[in-house]
């Protein structure tokens, strides 16, 4: 089962690249599906957002081990897709996450951490 994510969030289109942006999309769901079909991944989730005022329009989800997404993240595929994101979208952004197990974890961390912190 997944204990980590990888958050990819994106947003507003750069004016002109609209076309583009649609075919980097589409590139990046087919690599996703193929780390899936490989097992590398769990699973992935796009997710386009209705307008609400803010600067995030869009992200994709994806769930797997941590040590396995870490991999894929430092990969030239995953690095060289990003970059062709930042070509046509605006702040593009890839963030850990802690899902699963892991987020059971994250927290005993957090606890520990506060308290090491009380003083």
């Amino acid at each position: 089962m997944a204990d980590a994510a990888l958050f990819v969030g994106w947003g507003e289109s750069i004016h002109g690249r609209e076309g583009l942006g649609l075919q980097v999309f589409a590139e990046t769901l087919a690599y996703y599906t193929s780390l899936q079909e490989e097992g590398r991944i769990e699973s992935f989730e796009p997710v386009l957002l209705a307008p609400h005022g803010g600067g995030l329009e869009g992200f994709i989800v994806l769930r797997g081990e941590r040590a396995t997404l870490d991999e894929i993240r430092a990969s030239d595929e995953f690095e060289r897709l990003t970059l062709k994101a930042q070509l046509v979208v605006r702040e593009v952004g890839v963030v850990n996450a802690l899902i699963g197990d892991g987020l059971s974890h994250g927290i005993e961390l957090y606890q520990e951490a506060l308290g090491a912190a009380a003083i």
